[in-house]
């Protein structure tokens, strides 16, 4: 098999390194070599984070180059304009409508750009584009945006929905794993 590649890319806080934690365990329950590599930026304050997750038969870097993603799960709309051109051609990207200001915003040296979505699909690129934060806190917890992502990327997957309910049972604490497990159905089900 080809390796396949996935970014997974957002703002520091949204929960971007569970992310690819539980789906590295799900790619290895599979029987995949599997590598993750994580950046993070000035993640602590609200920058961008990405985070790899490359597998195959056999992976021998965990780097994802321009042009090389499969997939592009993208927690919030301006990281998914900033990553687009990592995605191959034919690839997807599942985008998360949430608009998060970074920090030139914030202080007023910029403005949130307007349109993104309009602009990725002038682009060409196949995307699905979900209001995540909206059903996590359906689920019971605006934090759970990462798990609801992974739950729409999990239906357009090969591997099976009961391996993923695996991994997020073997991945997410015990105290969390109802909350999770309801974020990544109703995440499924869109």
């Amino acid at each position: 098999m080809a390796v396949k590649s996935i970014m997974i890319v957002g703002v520091g806080g949204q929960g971007t390194l569970l992310a690819s934690r539980i789906i590295g365990n799900a790619l290895i329950d599979c029987g995949y070599d599997v590598k993750v590599s994580e950046v993070h930026g000035m993640s602590q304050r609200g920058g961008s984070v990405v985070t790899y997750v490359r597998y195959g038969e056999e992976v021998a870097s965990p780097i994802v180059e321009k042009g090389g993603a499969d997939i592009i799960v993208a927690f919030e709309q301006l990281e998914a304009l900033r990553w687009i051109s990592y995605l191959k051609p034919g690839g997807k990207m599942i985008i998360n409508t949430q608009k998060i200001d970074p920090m030139p915003v914030i202080i007023g040296a910029a403005a949130y750009p307007e349109g993104i979505l309009d602009t990725i699909k002038k682009s060409g690129v196949s995307y699905e584009a979900i209001d995540a934060l909206s059903l996590a806190n359906e689920a019971g917890n605006s934090k759970a945006v990462n798990v609801v992502l992974l739950g729409l990327m999990a239906k357009h997957s090969e591997i099976e929905k009961e391996t993923w309910l695996k991994s997020l049972r073997n991945t997410v604490p015990e105290r969390f794993l109802e909350l999770n497990l309801k974020a990544f159905e109703l995440g499924y089900q869109k």
